[in-house]
Protein backbone atom coordinates (compact mmCIF):
# COMPACT_ATOMS: atom_id res chain seq x y z
CA UNK A 1 0.00 0.00 0.00
CA UNK A 2 0.64 3.54 -0.12
CA UNK A 3 0.72 5.68 2.66
CA UNK A 4 -0.08 9.43 1.60
CA UNK A 5 -0.57 10.15 5.28
CA UNK A 6 0.02 9.47 9.30
CA UNK A 7 -2.75 11.13 11.55
CA UNK A 8 -0.90 12.79 14.89
CA UNK A 9 1.74 14.48 15.61
CA UNK A 10 5.36 14.46 13.86
CA UNK A 11 6.86 13.32 17.33
CA UNK A 12 4.73 9.91 17.16
CA UNK A 13 6.25 7.77 14.73
CA UNK A 14 9.98 6.90 13.17
CA UNK A 15 9.20 7.57 9.91
CA UNK A 16 11.20 10.64 7.97
CA UNK A 17 8.57 11.15 5.79
CA UNK A 18 5.08 10.87 5.91
CA UNK A 19 4.30 9.71 2.31
CA UNK A 20 6.16 6.47 1.20
CA UNK A 21 5.32 2.97 -0.85
CA UNK A 22 5.34 0.31 2.50
CA UNK A 23 8.16 -1.62 1.38
CA UNK A 24 8.40 -4.60 4.08
CA UNK A 25 6.25 -6.18 7.42
CA UNK A 26 9.03 -4.00 9.26
CA UNK A 27 7.60 -0.64 8.60
CA UNK A 28 3.79 -2.14 9.08
CA UNK A 29 5.09 -3.59 12.45
CA UNK A 30 6.88 0.42 13.22
CA UNK A 31 3.48 2.30 12.42
CA UNK A 32 1.95 -0.58 14.77
CA UNK A 33 3.57 -0.21 17.24
CA UNK A 34 3.89 3.67 17.23
CA UNK A 35 1.22 5.89 18.93
CA UNK A 36 -0.59 6.81 15.20
CA UNK A 37 -4.25 5.84 14.98
CA UNK A 38 -5.08 6.64 11.44
CA UNK A 39 -3.47 6.49 8.26
CA UNK A 40 -4.26 7.62 4.64
CA UNK A 41 -3.93 5.50 1.61
CA UNK A 42 -3.61 6.21 -1.72
CA UNK A 43 -4.96 3.26 -3.26
CA UNK A 44 -4.17 4.82 -6.50
CA UNK A 45 -0.49 4.82 -6.10
CA UNK A 46 -0.29 1.47 -4.01
CA UNK A 47 0.53 -1.78 -5.83
CA UNK A 48 -2.53 -3.70 -3.87
CA UNK A 49 -5.49 -2.70 -6.11
CA UNK A 50 -3.51 -2.06 -9.47
CA UNK A 51 -6.08 -2.42 -12.17
CA UNK A 52 -6.55 -5.42 -14.35
CA UNK A 53 -4.54 -4.29 -17.21
CA UNK A 54 -1.49 -3.25 -14.68
CA UNK A 55 -1.71 -6.87 -12.81
CA UNK A 56 -1.61 -8.67 -16.51
CA UNK A 57 1.33 -6.13 -17.55
CA UNK A 58 3.58 -7.17 -14.39
CA UNK A 59 3.07 -10.69 -14.71
CA UNK A 60 4.45 -10.44 -18.13
CA UNK A 61 7.19 -8.82 -17.43
CA UNK A 62 7.82 -10.99 -14.08
CA UNK A 63 7.73 -14.19 -16.71
CA UNK A 64 9.97 -12.42 -18.74
CA UNK A 65 12.64 -11.63 -15.77
CA UNK A 66 11.79 -7.92 -16.41
CA UNK A 67 10.09 -5.13 -14.94
CA UNK A 68 7.57 -2.55 -16.04
CA UNK A 69 8.15 1.15 -15.53
CA UNK A 70 5.70 1.89 -13.42
CA UNK A 71 6.84 -0.34 -10.64
CA UNK A 72 10.51 0.11 -11.34
CA UNK A 73 9.58 3.80 -10.81
CA UNK A 74 8.65 3.40 -6.88
CA UNK A 75 11.40 0.45 -6.25
CA UNK A 76 14.03 2.03 -3.90
CA UNK A 77 17.33 0.04 -2.81
CA UNK A 78 16.32 -2.43 0.04
CA UNK A 79 16.59 -1.18 3.35
CA UNK A 80 19.95 -1.66 5.83
CA UNK A 81 20.79 -1.41 9.18
CA UNK A 82 22.44 1.65 10.38
CA UNK A 83 26.04 -0.18 11.16
CA UNK A 84 25.55 -1.87 7.46
CA UNK A 85 25.03 1.60 5.89
CA UNK A 86 27.87 3.13 8.13
CA UNK A 87 29.94 1.68 6.38
CA UNK A 88 29.07 2.16 2.78
CA UNK A 89 28.06 6.23 4.15
CA UNK A 90 32.13 6.03 5.38
CA UNK A 91 33.47 4.90 1.79
CA UNK A 92 31.06 7.41 0.17
CA UNK A 93 32.16 10.00 2.35
CA UNK A 94 35.87 9.89 1.51
CA UNK A 95 35.31 8.94 -2.53
CA UNK A 96 33.64 12.49 -2.12
CA UNK A 97 36.22 14.20 -1.07
CA UNK A 98 38.11 14.34 -3.87
CA UNK A 99 35.59 15.71 -5.85
CA UNK A 100 34.59 17.92 -4.11
CA UNK A 101 38.56 19.15 -3.52
CA UNK A 102 38.14 19.03 -7.35
CA UNK A 103 35.23 20.99 -7.66
CA UNK A 104 36.97 24.14 -5.46
CA UNK A 105 39.88 23.76 -7.29
CA UNK A 106 38.79 24.20 -10.86
CA UNK A 107 36.36 27.32 -9.44
CA UNK A 108 39.47 28.47 -8.14
CA UNK A 109 41.50 28.80 -10.98
CA UNK A 110 38.30 29.92 -12.96
CA UNK A 111 37.64 26.77 -14.97
CA UNK A 112 34.39 25.01 -15.28
CA UNK A 113 32.96 22.73 -12.56
CA UNK A 114 32.34 19.19 -14.00
CA UNK A 115 28.61 19.11 -13.18
CA UNK A 116 28.21 15.55 -14.00
CA UNK A 117 30.70 14.44 -11.16
CA UNK A 118 28.82 16.03 -8.41
CA UNK A 119 25.51 15.12 -9.57
CA UNK A 120 26.47 11.42 -9.68
CA UNK A 121 27.77 11.70 -6.20
CA UNK A 122 23.97 13.64 -5.18
CA UNK A 123 23.12 10.24 -6.44
CA UNK A 124 25.09 7.96 -4.30
CA UNK A 125 23.82 9.64 -1.52
CA UNK A 126 20.43 9.52 -2.64
CA UNK A 127 20.74 5.63 -2.50
CA UNK A 128 22.48 5.65 1.02
CA UNK A 129 19.81 7.91 2.23
CA UNK A 130 17.48 5.60 0.73
CA UNK A 131 18.79 2.68 2.64
CA UNK A 132 18.99 4.58 6.35
CA UNK A 133 18.38 8.12 6.36
CA UNK A 134 20.95 8.30 9.33
CA UNK A 135 24.06 6.71 8.49
CA UNK A 136 25.37 9.36 5.95
CA UNK A 137 23.97 12.51 8.03
CA UNK A 138 26.04 10.98 10.79
CA UNK A 139 29.26 10.08 8.98
CA UNK A 140 29.29 13.51 7.64
CA UNK A 141 28.91 15.65 10.71
CA UNK A 142 32.34 13.70 12.01
CA UNK A 143 34.95 16.10 9.26
CA UNK A 144 37.57 17.52 10.69
CA UNK A 145 37.97 21.32 10.87
CA UNK A 146 40.84 21.14 8.00
CA UNK A 147 38.14 19.63 5.64
CA UNK A 148 35.19 21.76 6.77
CA UNK A 149 35.45 23.95 3.58
CA UNK A 150 35.10 21.04 1.23
CA UNK A 151 32.94 18.41 3.46
CA UNK A 152 30.33 21.04 4.68
CA UNK A 153 28.92 20.83 0.53
CA UNK A 154 28.03 16.97 1.33
CA UNK A 155 26.59 17.55 4.25
CA UNK A 156 24.58 20.20 3.69
CA UNK A 157 23.82 17.91 0.07
CA UNK A 158 22.58 14.98 2.38
CA UNK A 159 20.84 17.37 4.90
CA UNK A 160 19.11 19.33 2.28
CA UNK A 161 17.69 15.96 0.46
CA UNK A 162 16.61 14.50 4.01
CA UNK A 163 14.69 17.95 4.27
CA UNK A 164 13.34 18.02 0.92
CA UNK A 165 11.71 14.20 1.80
CA UNK A 166 10.60 15.35 5.11
CA UNK A 167 8.30 18.43 2.99
CA UNK A 168 7.48 15.32 0.47
CA UNK A 169 9.27 16.46 -2.51
CA UNK A 170 9.36 13.96 -5.87
CA UNK A 171 12.28 12.24 -5.94
CA UNK A 172 13.60 14.63 -9.04
CA UNK A 173 12.86 17.75 -6.87
CA UNK A 174 14.88 15.68 -3.95
CA UNK A 175 18.02 15.30 -5.90
CA UNK A 176 17.76 19.31 -7.02
CA UNK A 177 17.36 20.04 -3.65
CA UNK A 178 20.94 17.77 -3.21
CA UNK A 179 22.88 19.44 -5.59
CA UNK A 180 21.53 22.46 -4.74
CA UNK A 181 23.07 21.85 -1.10
CA UNK A 182 26.79 20.20 -2.91
CA UNK A 183 27.05 23.77 -4.78
CA UNK A 184 25.92 26.34 -2.51
CA UNK A 185 28.75 27.18 -0.83
CA UNK A 186 31.35 27.05 -4.34
CA UNK A 187 31.76 30.79 -4.08
CA UNK A 188 34.09 30.22 -1.18
CA UNK A 189 36.85 29.18 -3.88
CA UNK A 190 36.90 32.61 -4.63
CA UNK A 191 37.75 34.08 -0.90
CA UNK A 192 41.51 34.16 -0.44
CA UNK A 193 42.11 31.05 1.77
CA UNK A 194 44.27 33.23 5.00
CA UNK A 195 40.49 34.46 5.21
CA UNK A 196 38.01 31.98 4.97
CA UNK A 197 40.18 29.88 6.98
CA UNK A 198 41.49 32.29 9.47
CA UNK A 199 41.74 30.81 13.38
CA UNK A 200 40.42 33.89 14.90
CA UNK A 201 37.42 35.98 14.67
CA UNK A 202 37.15 38.10 11.57
CA UNK A 203 37.73 42.08 10.85
CA UNK A 204 34.62 43.61 9.78
CA UNK A 205 36.76 44.07 6.47
CA UNK A 206 37.34 40.89 6.26
CA UNK A 207 33.81 39.95 7.05
CA UNK A 208 32.75 41.84 4.00
CA UNK A 209 34.70 39.88 1.58
CA UNK A 210 33.72 36.63 3.18
CA UNK A 211 29.68 37.84 2.31
CA UNK A 212 30.60 38.26 -1.49
CA UNK A 213 30.56 34.12 -1.76
CA UNK A 214 26.79 34.31 -2.76
CA UNK A 215 27.12 36.35 -5.62
CA UNK A 216 30.67 34.78 -6.52
CA UNK A 217 29.11 31.28 -6.38
CA UNK A 218 25.93 32.44 -8.01
CA UNK A 219 28.23 33.68 -10.98
CA UNK A 220 30.18 30.62 -11.70
CA UNK A 221 26.85 28.79 -11.36
CA UNK A 222 25.78 30.55 -13.95
CA UNK A 223 29.00 30.42 -16.19
CA UNK A 224 28.96 26.79 -15.92
CA UNK A 225 25.53 26.25 -17.68
CA UNK A 226 22.67 23.51 -17.22
CA UNK A 227 22.46 24.22 -13.79
CA UNK A 228 18.76 24.16 -12.20
CA UNK A 229 17.25 27.41 -11.10
CA UNK A 230 17.15 26.03 -7.61
CA UNK A 231 20.73 25.57 -7.16
CA UNK A 232 21.28 28.97 -8.24
CA UNK A 233 19.05 30.42 -5.69
CA UNK A 234 19.77 28.43 -2.78
CA UNK A 235 23.79 28.96 -3.90
CA UNK A 236 22.91 33.18 -4.17
CA UNK A 237 20.53 33.30 -1.23
CA UNK A 238 21.35 30.96 1.84
CA UNK A 239 21.95 33.43 3.87
CA UNK A 240 19.26 35.96 3.62
CA UNK A 241 17.41 35.86 6.96
CA UNK A 242 13.63 36.78 7.19
CA UNK A 243 14.10 40.08 9.10
CA UNK A 244 15.90 41.70 5.90
CA UNK A 245 19.49 41.35 8.19
CA UNK A 246 20.78 38.61 5.50
CA UNK A 247 23.33 39.17 2.73
CA UNK A 248 24.21 39.72 0.00
CA UNK A 249 20.72 41.52 -0.97
CA UNK A 250 18.96 42.31 2.28
CA UNK A 251 16.12 40.42 1.51
CA UNK A 252 12.78 40.08 3.75
CA UNK A 253 10.47 37.24 3.86
CA UNK A 254 8.17 37.67 1.27
CA UNK A 255 11.35 37.65 -1.51
CA UNK A 256 13.04 34.76 0.29
CA UNK A 257 11.78 31.27 -1.54
CA UNK A 258 11.24 28.22 0.14
CA UNK A 259 14.22 26.72 -1.02
CA UNK A 260 16.82 29.05 -0.06
CA UNK A 261 14.78 29.14 3.39
CA UNK A 262 16.23 25.32 3.23
CA UNK A 263 19.52 25.88 2.13
CA UNK A 264 19.59 28.15 5.24
CA UNK A 265 18.40 25.99 7.41
CA UNK A 266 20.75 22.97 6.54
CA UNK A 267 23.56 25.63 6.04
CA UNK A 268 23.64 26.96 9.67
CA UNK A 269 23.19 23.55 11.25
CA UNK A 270 25.93 21.69 9.44
CA UNK A 271 27.67 24.99 10.70
CA UNK A 272 27.02 25.04 14.22
CA UNK A 273 27.82 21.53 14.52
CA UNK A 274 30.97 21.42 13.13
CA UNK A 275 34.10 22.01 14.24
CA UNK A 276 35.81 25.18 12.80
CA UNK A 277 39.78 26.48 12.91
CA UNK A 278 38.19 28.80 15.59
CA UNK A 279 35.67 26.92 17.57
CA UNK A 280 34.60 23.38 18.64
CA UNK A 281 31.39 22.54 16.87
CA UNK A 282 27.97 22.49 19.22
CA UNK A 283 25.96 19.64 19.85
CA UNK A 284 23.66 18.61 18.11
CA UNK A 285 20.75 18.67 20.27
CA UNK A 286 21.98 21.99 21.78
CA UNK A 287 22.38 23.26 18.29
CA UNK A 288 18.45 22.34 17.71
CA UNK A 289 17.52 24.06 20.83
CA UNK A 290 19.33 27.79 19.95
CA UNK A 291 17.99 27.34 16.45
CA UNK A 292 13.93 27.12 17.67
CA UNK A 293 14.82 30.49 18.96
CA UNK A 294 15.85 32.20 15.68
CA UNK A 295 12.70 30.87 13.73
CA UNK A 296 11.30 34.09 14.75
CA UNK A 297 13.76 36.45 12.73
CA UNK A 298 15.78 34.10 10.70
CA UNK A 299 14.57 30.87 10.03
CA UNK A 300 11.13 29.80 8.43
CA UNK A 301 9.35 28.26 11.34
CA UNK A 302 7.57 25.47 9.28
CA UNK A 303 10.80 24.21 7.85
CA UNK A 304 13.12 24.00 10.93
CA UNK A 305 10.47 21.82 12.18
CA UNK A 306 10.64 19.53 9.26
CA UNK A 307 14.02 19.74 9.86
CA UNK A 308 14.10 18.63 13.29
CA UNK A 309 12.28 15.83 12.63
CA UNK A 310 14.53 14.73 9.63
CA UNK A 311 17.83 14.36 12.10
CA UNK A 312 15.85 13.48 15.13
CA UNK A 313 14.77 15.10 18.03
CA UNK A 314 18.13 13.77 19.58
CA UNK A 315 20.08 14.11 16.39
CA UNK A 316 22.66 11.54 15.90
CA UNK A 317 25.71 12.28 18.14
CA UNK A 318 24.08 14.25 20.63
CA UNK A 319 25.06 13.86 24.21
CA UNK A 320 22.09 12.71 26.61
CA UNK A 321 21.55 12.00 30.46
CA UNK A 322 19.01 9.14 31.05
CA UNK A 323 16.77 9.20 33.68
CA UNK A 324 18.85 6.13 35.10
CA UNK A 325 21.65 8.00 35.34
CA UNK A 326 23.51 6.54 32.61
CA UNK A 327 24.96 8.76 29.90
CA UNK A 328 26.14 8.47 26.39
CA UNK A 329 25.90 9.25 22.87
CA UNK A 330 22.65 9.02 20.40
CA UNK A 331 24.01 6.65 17.67
CA UNK A 332 20.39 5.70 15.99
CA UNK A 333 17.15 6.73 15.17
CA UNK A 334 14.30 5.09 17.63
CA UNK A 335 12.42 2.48 15.65
CA UNK A 336 9.06 3.73 17.38
CA UNK A 337 9.76 7.18 18.69
CA UNK A 338 11.98 10.04 18.07
CA UNK A 339 11.44 10.89 21.66
CA UNK A 340 13.38 7.25 22.24
CA UNK A 341 16.69 7.19 20.37
CA UNK A 342 19.36 4.01 20.65
CA UNK A 343 21.90 5.60 23.28
CA UNK A 344 25.92 3.96 23.64
CA UNK A 345 26.34 4.84 27.76
CA UNK A 346 29.70 5.19 28.28
CA UNK A 347 29.44 7.61 31.25
CA UNK A 348 27.89 7.51 34.93
CA UNK A 349 26.21 10.43 36.31
CA UNK A 350 26.47 9.39 39.19
CA UNK A 351 30.14 8.15 39.85
CA UNK A 352 31.04 11.13 37.59
CA UNK A 353 32.82 8.40 36.07
CA UNK A 354 33.36 6.62 32.30
CA UNK A 355 31.91 2.86 32.55
CA UNK A 356 31.81 -0.30 30.24
CA UNK A 357 29.93 0.68 26.56
CA UNK A 358 26.69 -0.88 26.22
CA UNK A 359 24.47 0.10 24.07
CA UNK A 360 20.80 1.19 25.23
CA UNK A 361 17.94 0.87 22.99
CA UNK A 362 15.27 3.41 24.59
CA UNK A 363 12.39 1.87 21.95
CA UNK A 364 12.26 -1.69 22.92
CA UNK A 365 8.89 -3.17 24.34
CA UNK A 366 9.71 -2.90 28.14
CA UNK A 367 12.76 -0.58 28.69
CA UNK A 368 11.86 1.98 31.25
CA UNK A 369 14.53 4.29 30.81
CA UNK A 370 14.20 7.61 29.26
CA UNK A 371 16.43 10.68 27.95
CA UNK A 372 16.30 12.91 30.92
CA UNK A 373 17.85 15.66 29.19
CA UNK A 374 20.51 16.88 26.93
CA UNK A 375 24.09 17.72 27.96
CA UNK A 376 27.02 19.51 27.14
CA UNK A 377 30.02 17.36 27.73
CA UNK A 378 32.06 19.78 28.70
CA UNK A 379 30.37 20.43 32.00
CA UNK A 380 31.09 16.45 32.92
CA UNK A 381 34.76 16.99 31.79
CA UNK A 382 33.92 14.36 28.86
CA UNK A 383 35.69 15.66 25.27
CA UNK A 384 35.74 12.43 23.08
CA UNK A 385 31.91 11.56 22.84
CA UNK A 386 32.51 10.86 19.27
CA UNK A 387 35.32 8.03 19.98
CA UNK A 388 31.79 6.28 21.20
CA UNK A 389 29.94 6.87 18.09
CA UNK A 390 30.95 3.41 16.27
Amino acid sequence: MFVQKLEGSWMDHPFWRKSFLIQDRAEIESILASDIEEVWIDTDKGLDVAHESEKGTRQLDAENGTTSQQESAVTAPARSSMMEEMARATRIYSHSKSIVRTMFAEARLGRAVDRHSAEKLVEEISHSLDRNPWALISVARLKTADEYTYMHSVAVCALMMALARQLRFDEVETREAGLAGMLHDLGKARIPPQILNKPGRLSDAEFEVIKRHPEAGHKLLQDMGGIGEMALDVCLRHHEKLDGTGYPHGLSSENISKYARMGAVCDIYDAVTSNRPYKKGWDPTESLRKMATWTQDHLDERIFHAFVKSVGIYPIGSFVRLESGLMGVVIEQGESSLLRPKVRAFFSAKARAYIMPKVVDLSLAGNQDRVASPENPATWGVSNVEDFLG
